[in-house]
C-alpha cells in the first residue's frame, strides 16, 4: 500500500525500532469519567482527569513508541510526553447517543484535523461503532463519515487510524455469551469493508476476533471455541486486510492481552502492534484517587512493568508496518 511521503515520515515517528506500533492509549473520556468518579468524585473534572493523563504520559511514554491522547482532557499530556514518543490525537466525540438509531459517529466540536496537527499530532484517530448487519442506510452514513475524515487526513499528511468497535444492535451485552458467538464474523467482515483505498485508512485499530474468555484453555467456565477454531479466526482476520492493523486491549488484564498477542502470532497473524490502554494503566486510577504520589509510584512500578513486558511480547509477535506500507 502506497502513502504520501509526509504520511510516511509521520508514521515513522509512531513505531518502535522494529517498525511495529507500541503505543499507549489514554484518549478515554466517558469510561475515564466513570473510573475517576469511582476513585474520587472530587477529581472527576477537567483538572483532575487532565492531571492524571499528564502523569501517565510523563511516566509511561518513556517506554512507548507513541501515545494516543484526546483534545478534551489530554492537552497537558501532550507537553508531558517523552520527546521520542509520537503523538496520535483522537478526533471523534466520545460515546454515542443511546436514543439515536445506529450509534452514529460525530466529531469533536471546535476541533479540526488542522488544529490537531497544530497541537503536534503525527496521526489522527477516529473510533467507529460498526455492525455489518445494521441497515444499509445506517452503514452508508458511517462509510461517508469515514471517507470525509480520510480525505482530511490525506490533505494534512497525517496517517489515519480507524478504530472499529463492533456490536450487534440486537444484543446488549458485548462481553456475554450470545455476542461472543457472532463476534468473529462482526470483526472480520468490518475489516473487509474498510480495506478499500477510498477510505484512505492507513492503520486499522481492531478487537481480537474472539473473546478469549470463551476459548479452550483460556475460559474459566463455558467454552465456545476450540483452540483450533480460534486460531483460524485470527488467521482469517489477518487475511481480511492489506492495511496494517493493531490490536486494542479492550479493557482486559495485561496478562490476558499479552497471551492474546502470542496466540495471534501462533495463528500466523501479521498484526503490526498495539494501542494498549486500560490494560496498562487502569490500576493507577484508584491510586490517583488517594494521591498523585501514590499514582506515580504505581506507574513507576506496575505500570512500567506492564508496558515493558508488553514490549517484549511485541518483539516476539508483531510485524513491521513497513512490510505493508511504502511511499
Amino acid at each position: 500500500m502506497k502513502i504520501s511521503k509526509e504520511k510516511y515520515q509521520n508514521l515513522k515517528k509512531l513505531v518502535n525500532e522494529d517498525g511495529a506500533i507500541a503505543a499507549l492509549a489514554i484518549d478515554q473520556r466517558g469510561s475515564m469519567e466513570k473510573m475517576m468518579a469511582k476513585a474520587n468524585p472530587g477529581l472527576n473534572n477537567l483538572d483532575g482527569i487532565g492531571k492524571f493523563k499528564e502523569l501517565v504520559s510523563k511516566e509511561l511514554t518513556k517506554y512507548s513508541s507513541a501515545i494516543l491522547l484526546d483534545p478534551i482532557y489530554g492537552k497537558k499530556g501532550i507537553a508531558a510526553k517523552d520527546k521520542n514518543a509520537g503523538l496520535i490525537m483522537s478526533y471523534e466525540k466520545t460515546g454515542y447517543d443511546e436514543y439515536e438509531e445506529g450509534r452514529l459517529p460525530k466529531l469533536i466540536e471546535a476541533v479540526s484535523g488542522l488544529r490537531l496537527k497544530e497541537m503536534g499530532a503525527n496521526a489522527i484517530k477516529v473510533l467507529l461503532y460498526y455492525d455489518c448487519d445494521e441497515s444499509e442506510r445506517i452503514n452508508d452514513i458511517k462509510k461517508a463519515w469515514v471517507e470525509r475524515v480520510g480525505y482530511e487526513a490525506e490533505a494534512l499528511g497525517l496517517p489515519y487510524f480507524l478504530e472499529i468497535i463492533n456490536y450487534d444492535k440486537e444484543i446488549a451485552d458485548a462481553k456475554g455469551l450470545e455476542y461472543s458467538k457472532v463476534r468473529p464474523k462482526k470483526v472480520i467482515e468490518s475489516m473487509k469493508v474498510f480495506d478499500d483505498q477510498r477510505y484512505k485508512v492507513d492503520v486499522l485499530k481492531v478487537e481480537a476476533p474472539v473473546n478469549m474468555n470463551y476459548v479452550e484453555g483460556f475460559a474459566e467456565n463455558e467454552v465456545l471455541f476450540s483452540k483450533k477454531e480460534a486460531l483460524k479466526f485470527f488467521k482469517d482476520q489477518s487475511d481480511a486486510t492489506r492495511i496494517p492493523f493493531i490490536f486494542l486491549s479492550g479493557g482486559v488484564s495485561a496478562e490476558l492481552f499479552q497471551e492474546t498477542l502470542k496466540f495471534a502470532r501462533k495463528a500466523g497473524s501479521t498484526f503490526n502492534g498495539v494501542l494498549c490502554g486500560r490494560a496498562t494503566w487502569s490500576g493507577a486510577v484508584e491510586e490517583f484517587g488517594k494521591s498523585e504520589k501514590d499514582a506515580q509510584n504505581w506507574l513507576q512500578s506496575t505500570g512500567k512493568e506492564n508496558i515493558r513486558s508488553l514490549n517484549e511480547v511485541l518483539k516476539q509477535t508483531a510485524s513491521s508496518v513497513f512490510e505493508k506500507i511504502e511511499c
